[in-house]
This record gives C-alpha cells, sequence and structure tokens, in this order.
C-alpha cells in the first residue's frame, strides 16, 4: 500500500510545476501529453489523468451499452431458462423486459436467483416476483452525477433512456469508473471485436458501430448530422439496412456489407474503390 501511494505522490510531483502554469483545461491536457512526450509520467499514468480530466464532459450516452447489445431477458422466462442465460453471458444483474427492450421492468439479480432455485420446482416464485426495480437515468446525465447517485443509492446497474422514454442502453458503475482507470476485465469478460480492424492490402473490417470521427482520422471522409455510426451512415445512404453483399461507392472507398439482420449492420468490409476490379482482374 505504501508503494502504491508512494507512486502517486511521484506522478504529482513530476506534473505539479508544469499543471500550475495552465489554468483551463485545454492547457492542462497539453500539459499532461508534454510530460508524457517528456517520459515524465507512463503511458497508463497519462490515461488516468486524462480520463480524470475529460469526466465532466462524459455523458451516459457516451459510456453505456447500445439497447442492441443489452443482453436481457423476457419478464415471463421459466427461472431455470434465466439461470442458463445468467452463467452463459457472466453478468450479476440483467435486466428484465416485458414484450420488447424499449420496456424494461426490472432487475434480476443472480444471488436473488440462487435463493429460488434451492427451493423445491412447485414452491419456485415467477420471475416478476424475485426482480428489483429498475433504477432508471436520462441518456444526458453527466456520468460524474450518476457515479454520486450509484453510491448513494448502492446501485450498480442502470438503464438509460432516450427524450421518448425508452430504452436506449445500459451502463454500469464498472463502466463509469473505466473512464478513469481503463478496461476493468474479469473471468467471465469476453473480448469484444475491434470496431476497426485492418485486414491487410488497404482492406478494413469495421463493425456497425465503428464511428464516422474515427475513420475521418484514418482519411476517409464521412460526415453526418443525423448518424454518428458506419452502419447508421450506410443505412440512411440505401434509405433501408442494407442486406449482406450490398455494396456502397463513398468518396473513394467502397463498403461492402458482410454481416446484418433485419435491424442493424453488424459487419462492414472496407476497402478502396477499383481494389476489387482489380483482384477480379488478376485472378
Amino acid at each position: 500500500m505504501d508503494g502504491e501511494s508512494d507512486s502517486h505522490s511521484t506522478i504529482w510531483s513530476r506534473l505539479k510545476n508544469r499543471l500550475f502554469r495552465h489554468d483551463d483545461e485545454e492547457s492542462l491536457e497539453k500539459a499532461i501529453l508534454e510530460a508524457r512526450a517528456d517520459g515524465e509520467v507512463e503511458p497508463d499514468e497519462e490515461s488516468m489523468l486524462l480520463g480524470i480530466l475529460r469526466f465532466d464532459e462524459l455523458q451516459v450516452q457516451d459510456t453505456m451499452i447500445p439497447r442492441t447489445d443489452i443482453d436481457c431477458i423476457p419478464d415471463d422466462m421459466p427461472l431455470a431458462e434465466v439461470a442458463r442465460v445468467i452463467v452463459a453471458s457472466g453478468h450479476s444483474r440483467i435486466p428484465v423486459f416485458r414484450d420488447t427492450r424499449d420496456n424494461m421492468v426490472g432487475i434480476l439479480h443472480a444471488k436473488d436467483l440462487l435463493r429460488c432455485l434451492i427451493q423445491p420446482p412447485e414452491q419456485q416464485p415467477l420471475l416478476t416476483e424475485v426482480m428489483r426495480e429498475p433504477f432508471f437515468v436520462p441518456e444526458t446525465k453527466p456520468i460524474r452525477t450518476l457515479l454520486q447517485e450509484f453510491r448513494s443509492r448502492k446501485q450498480h446497474i442502470a438503464i438509460a433512456l432516450d427524450e421518448y422514454g425508452g430504452t436506449s442502453g445500459l451502463i454500469t458503475i464498472e463502466d463509469v469508473l473505466e473512464e478513469i482507470v481503463g478496461d476493468i476485465e474479469d473471468e467471465h469478460d469476453i473480448p469484444q471485436q475491434e470496431d476497426i480492424s485492418p485486414m491487410g492490402d488497404g482492406i478494413w473490417h469495421l463493425t456497425g458501430r465503428a464511428l464516422l470521427e474515427d475513420l475521418q482520422q484514418m482519411g476517409v471522409n464521412l460526415a453526418s448530422e443525423e448518424v454518428d455510426t458506419i452502419g447508421g451512415y450506410l443505412s440512411m445512404e440505401a434509405g433501408h439496412v442494407p442486406a449482406a453483399g450490398e455494396s456502397f461507392s463513398l468518396n473513394g472507398w467502397l463498403f461492402t456489407v458482410l454481416e446484418a439482420d433485419k435491424k442493424l449492420i453488424r459487419l462492414v468490409r472496407m476497402e478502396p474503390v477499383g481494389r476489387s476490379a482489380e483482384d477480379a482482374g488478376q485472378a
């Protein structure tokens, strides 16, 4: 413990002269980046400092798990099947919906379920009798405020609502803390697919969640006031959710949908326009 305290003291002592010469957030961020470039702080220290600095700017919608990615269960699911879902997902808490994901009606805690499963089958209650009240928050709530509410309410999970009262996502106390300290992984975490993955020879695979602003940093000039992701952009271009195999030539790049369902695009291949024709000519 003493070693950890000494480490923190060293970080701040290296930074204090730089930081207190600046009086605005942009300059503080620049000072941290300069300190990293000069070798005065380590990469993980830089990441944490920047996370703290940018914490005030973040809202629930910047950090939450989107509705389409939430692991959840219907309120009429038998408890034995619920147990299998919880084991497969690795979650200790799971949202419960009625009819659609827009209507979240509860949160089931795994420890509450265990108490029920040790009872004889004929005495086991319904899922709706075991679940707890959900904690709802607007998607525009600052995550600093949410962290305080998590602590005061002794809550670990919240359902984010859009302006119409529909479910827009889910956020946990772990998600909030990861904005400062980086990814917190446990034995149940499944590695997530990178949103932008290089495949070699100028070819990229993108999940439908890949952000347009990240693509712009790669020189892919796509911008929109209406959508933020490549999946949303291609759906907007097509006027519908494109099916697997549909292609779009946009600003020098060819986008081919590899995986999609009726609601959203899951995987896209991105390559420079003309590459496919060249490959066909060589075949």
